[in-house]
């Protein structure tokens, strides 16, 4: 069995490994914290006059948010990834600080794998690990530079500790340790984490696992010590005085503005999201069934209360997202695992638990290829890294190319994969402006310099067209001037079903007569070799252009307005 639970361990980190190399771009959701680790490893933390350096080169000063957001999580990655950085090069930096990251939280998941063992046995510790790396979501997400990924490892490693401990000294100090650590994710990172705080001490108090007077202390003495982190950190880069999770706070719960993203119904979370997160429909009832049972509704109880009710209590914000209840699926895991390894004990016992056995085994099989599925419908969710990838490609092979390159990146394109480590592959300070652009041997054919204006009267302009030697473009017709598109990048647009004699493009144009690349050609490949087998028929992704790769055309003179 020691083999065994090497292996189920290890999938804890090669599954998400996996999830990160099929999809490596990042959606605009992602940025901030990808961005200031790119400038915190590019630009460094100057000391003397770093307001005007900080402004002149940090992307978050030109590009601020709804809201500020705390830089901690990105000086811990820069910091970690740095030395991983240079070892792989700059060029694989942003798939570094994201491995950084990932393995983080899974090293929390395999924490939390550990406690489960210890509190209910090697059995429920070996189902939840194959029901949570045969989940979809968690693994995609865990490498993901969201805020609450950076929370969500604190939660794990507090949500663990929580767990029953064979010693009760070991065990107090956990439980202490437990919500120091909910304090801090709470503080700095993610302020509705302040629910699941509440739940976690009022469900200690009930049960007497502690007291108010050790409680309060605990809470005040941690609190105290995460403003010390973040208030002076986030301070020095944001250039004022600012707690930003409390601007957080303020901006999203009180003025409700969170609202402006979309508003769904007040049980959005228990009818489709957590549905969705388990992927498995055997471990809701397999959670129920852990509840029901005497020999483990005590254990299934402890882990299932705190988490039901911080989704039950943070329903009443209207804005609801899948990533906002992470947190909660590493205990409600612990819990259907409790239930699959009750019927898995049994099953030599009664011909219907052995028959349970073998359904939940094909169960969490069905669900890893569903999860597979989803992982390359997803990766061809990015056309602006696809796009980003196919444009190096393109005017590295093409002799005309001159020694910069100046690209204007439309904003579907910054939304969908255009991150400064993409933009930025030799890791050079491009934002100081007025110096000469250091070389290297990475960066010496061409430098790329990226444009991301968004105002419509700049683009109007068509002195601004003429800086531009190539531009990214959902819309080519915004392009004033000469321009030859030179490819077409598409993306994911559903599921599509064709029959025998239905219409099809080939891999190496579209309908526009444009030559498609990237993944979306790699699609049609594979389509066109389906239906040839198939005598016609396709079940599949849908691809549907989305960026133009467009080369401007220098020997035609521009109309001047």
């Amino acid at each position: 069995m020691a083999s065994l639970d090497m292996f189920l361990d290890s999938l804890l980190f090669l599954i998400p490994l996996l999830h990160l190399l099929a999809a490596p771009h990042t959606k605009v959701e992602e940025s901030f914290n990808l961005q200031a680790t790119h400038d915190i490893l590019v630009y460094g933390t100057p000391t003397s006059a770093p307001s005007a350096r900080l402004s002149a080169t940090y992307d978050h000063f030109a590009f601020p948010g709804a809201v500020p957001r705390t830089f901690l999580g990105a000086v811990l990655l820069a910091g970690l990834g740095q030395p991983l950085v240079w070892l792989a090069g700059f060029q694989h930096a942003q798939l570094v600080v994201r491995a950084v990251l990932g393995t983080f939280n899974a090293g929390c998941l395999l924490v939390f794998r550990n406690a489960l063992a210890e509190a209910c046995g090697n059995g429920a510790a070996r189902w939840w690990v194959a029901l949570m790396v045969s989940q979809f979501h968690v693994a995609y997400y865990v490498s993901r530079t969201l805020p609450n990924m950076f929370a969500f490892g604190l939660t794990t490693l507090a949500l663990a500790f929580l767990l029953p401990k064979t010693d009760a000294r070991r065990a107090s100090v956990r439980r202490r340790q437990a919500l120091g650590l909910l304090v801090l994710a709470t503080a700095i990172f993610r302020s509705e984490l302040a629910i699941l705080l509440a739940v976690v001490g009022l469900h200690l108090l009930v049960t007497k696992q502690m007291t108010l007077g050790n409680l309060i202390p605990l809470f005040l003495g941690t609190f105290i010590a995460a403003l010390a982190m973040s208030v002076p950190v986030d301070s020095y880069f944001w250039q004022k005085p600012v707690w930003p999770e409390l601007w957080g706070f303020y901006y999203n719960a009180v003025l409700g503005s969170s609202s402006n993203w979309g508003v769904s119904p007040w049980h959005y979370y228990f009818t489709s999201a957590l549905p969705r997160l388990f992927l498995n429909p055997l471990a809701i009832p397999l959670v129920v069934f852990a509840l029901l049972q005497p020999g483990t509704s005590l254990r299934a109880r402890s882990m299932v209360v705190p988490s039901l009710l911080y989704i039950a209590i943070y329903s009443l914000q209207p804005h609801k997202e899948t990533r906002f209840i992470f947190y909660a699926i590493p205990p409600l895991t612990g819990a259907a695992a409790l239930g699959a390894s009750f019927i898995s004990t049994r099953r030599s016992k009664s011909v219907h638990y052995g028959l349970a056995t073998l359904v939940l085994v094909l169960s969490i099989l069905t669900t890893f290829v569903c999860g597979m599925a989803m992982l390359l419908l997803s990766s061809l969710n990015y056309p602006g890294g696809d796009a980003l990838s196919q444009l190096y490609a393109i005017a590295r092979t093409d002799s005309s190319s001159p020694t910069t390159v100046t690209v204007h990146a439309d904003v579907l394109t910054c939304m969908t994969g255009l991150t400064l480590f993409g933009q930025n592959h030799a890791g050079l300070p491009l934002a100081l402006q007025g110096q000469p652009l250091p070389t290297t041997d990475l960066a010496a054919t061409p430098v790329f310099l990226f444009d991301k204006t968004e105002e419509r009267p700049e683009l109007k302009w068509p002195n601004f067209w003429m800086k531009m030697d190539y531009a990214l473009m959902e819309d080519p017709t915004l392009a004033l001037g000469n321009w030859k598109t030179v490819g077409v990048v598409h993306g994911y647009d559903g599921i599509e079903v064709l029959k025998p004699g239905a219409d099809e493009a080939g891999p190496e144009g579209n309908r526009q007569g444009y030559r498609v690349l990237g993944l979306g050609a790699s699609v049609a490949r594979a389509r066109n070799t389906v239906r040839r087998l198939t005598g016609g028929w396709w079940v599949g992704p849908r691809m549907v252009p989305r960026i133009h790769i467009m080369k401007r055309v220098k020997d035609v003179q521009y109309a001047t307005a």
